[in-house]
């Protein structure tokens, strides 16, 4: 009979395996479908972690059930550094993350953001203009403007209205400027002595608005801010079930080894 430790890997491996299946073929299907750049821009991380998790899921299930010692060595060394990088990305993104946070304004619900108030590596990525474009695309193709738009609102009900970090940096003016209110995406611009290069910048066009504002760049690293914080806190819960798959699959390793080395179907003397 198989030891515990072969049998669990088997299985771990096996539904890893089939999971692999549909996360590949999504892949696949959105190269051939994807038509903005956010979709592109998609494509090759999914098809990467489908063939990722298929090559080494395979490596696991045929080293523990068929007893092939190297493939589980290199299951085992896969699964080391994807700890070791997972552990590292972590406290990374703690590090990252850490500065940087809304602004409350006088009689408004929403905060507004600053740039600099973020980490310089977090600014660095958006302040790259290709990386920004892509990011400016993906912005505009979920229409997150237009929704505030359609809401149709009253100024009082606006100004009352506690809008994401996104909405409040990308689909109107920083309050500073002093422009009219119109409507959510609609501002009447006027003589301002603010120093906020963001008042130039604001536009009341769909597809320019604030998009290439400074406090826009800024929401979407607030709200990258709080998607890490959450992925940090699942990756410690993974990190702790890879450790633990990790330690099985050393015992199975092990179990390979003196199966190879004794065996069984010599019996004892």
């Amino acid at each position: 009979m198989f030891r515990v430790s072969n049998n669990l890997v088997g299985i771990l491996n096996f539904v890893t395996f089939v999971l692999s299946i549909p996360i590949l073929g999504g892949g696949i299907w959105l190269s051939t479908r994807a038509s903005t750049d956010c979709e592109k821009f998609l494509e090759k991380p999914i098809i990467a972690l489908g063939v990722f998790l298929l090559v080494v899921s395979l490596a696991g299930l045929i080293g523990a059930c068929c007893r092939v010692s190297w493939l589980l060595w290199f299951y085992l060394l896969v699964m080391f550094l994807l700890i070791v990088l997972l552990f590292c990305f972590t406290i990374f993104a703690f590090v990252v993350t850490n500065k940087g946070a809304g602004e409350a304004v006088s009689g408004r619900g929403y905060k507004e953001y600053r740039l600099g108030d973020y980490s310089n590596w977090l600014q660095n990525r958006v302040n790259n203009n290709k990386d920004w474009r892509r990011i400016r695309s993906c912005l505009q193709d979920s229409k997150v403007c237009k929704s505030l738009e359609d809401d149709n609102l009253p100024q009082a009900v606006f100004f009352s209205k506690n809008l994401s970090p996104i909405q409040s940096g990308c689909c109107k003016p920083p309050t500073s400027c002093g422009y009219a209110y119109v409507n959510a995406t609609v501002w009447t611009k006027a003589a301002t002595t603010s120093p906020d290069p963001d008042c130039i910048a604001w536009e009341s066009i769909p597809n320019k608005l604030c998009y290439d504002c400074q406090s826009c760049k800024a929401g979407v690293l607030a709200n990258l801010k709080r998607d890490w914080k959450k992925v940090a806190v699942v990756n410690i819960i993974f990190l702790i079930f890879l450790i633990i798959v990790y330690s099985v699959g050393c015992c199975a390793f092990r179990n390979n080894r003196e199966d190879n080395a004794f065996p069984r179907w010599k019996g004892n003397p």
